[in-house]
């Protein structure tokens, strides 16, 4: 009997070590690509809980991690390890995207384990530059605002498409270039070139999220700009913040209508 994507889904999630999560991973993905998967699993998902995830880093609330500057290595190695950070927490973020929402489009699913495999390279590039800053993932604090949207969003597909990679994930696009820009500034080439990779590909992350969002909300015969503007307003006007990235945005599929709620959002918060 073949193993069930949920299954797949449901032992990357349990890991608790990371190399243990790359691993398994990388080979749900190959095993997906090459048909290995079944889909025979209609049982509904367990209730969302604590992801596997190692003792360190010790997770704080937002305002308790330290700010440091880029002028220093152990400054970057902060910055790197924050990066390293979210790319885990979207790991498990993908994967539980395809453990809990069942019965839909195979398409969904090739998307989500794809994400996975993406964010799971993303991590051990970071992971390879925090060690080569004499570092390791766990030295530093981190906080746990996305896993926590994912909590709220856990009984809704749509919600969740609407605000863990649209808002919370997407943020990446409007800030990630200005860190690259000063990243260069003090001739950190190699980190630089890591964060043009993850741009360039989170934006295709971002593009699933909405492409699923509005399949969602023709499912659920929602109108998509205003349940988008509605679940922003309910759960995440404070995360957005300016400036957008309106171009990277737009081509992550965001049309005009959401960017304007967006930038009204943004200013508000202000």
């Amino acid at each position: 009997m073949k193993r069930s994507v949920s299954d797949a889904a449901s032992e990357c999630l349990d890991a608790v070590d990371p190399h243990v999560k790359l691993t398994r991973t990388f080979a749900a993905a190959e095993a997906f690509a090459r048909g290995e998967l079944s889909f025979d699993d209609h049982a509904p998902p367990n209730p969302i809980g604590t992801p596997g995830r190692p003792e360190r880093p010790r997770l704080v609330h937002p305002r308790a991690v330290a700010q440091r500057g880029l002028g220093t290595v152990d400054g970057r190695a902060a910055f790197v390890h924050a990066i390293a950070h979210i790319e885990f927490n979207a790991i498990n973020l993908a994967w539980d995207a395809v453990y809990r929402f069942r019965d839909l489009p195979r398409d969904f699913y090739a998307d989500w384990i794809g994400v996975a495999a993406d964010e799971a390279r993303h991590f051990t590039m970071l992971r390879a530059r925090l060690r080569e800053y004499g570092h390791d993932y766990g030295d530093f604090d981190a906080h746990d605002g996305l896993w926590e949207m994912a909590v709220k969003t856990a009984g809704c597909c749509r919600e969740r498409m609407a605000l863990v990679p649209r808002v919370l994930e997407a943020r990446g696009l409007d800030v990630t270039p200005g860190m690259i820009v000063r990243l260069r500034e003090v001739g950190d080439e190699a980190t630089a070139a890591i964060l043009e990779v993850i741009l360039r590909e989170e934006v295709a992350h971002v593009a699933a999220g909405s492409r699923w969002f509005r399949w969602c909300c023709q499912r659920d015969g929602v109108e998509p700009e205003g349940e988008f503007r509605r679940l922003l307003a309910l759960h995440a006007r404070g995360a957005v913040r300016g400036p957008l990235n309106l171009d990277a945005r737009a081509a992550a599929g965001f049309s005009a209508g959401e960017l304007a709620a967006m930038s009204a959002a943004a200013h508000g918060s202000r």
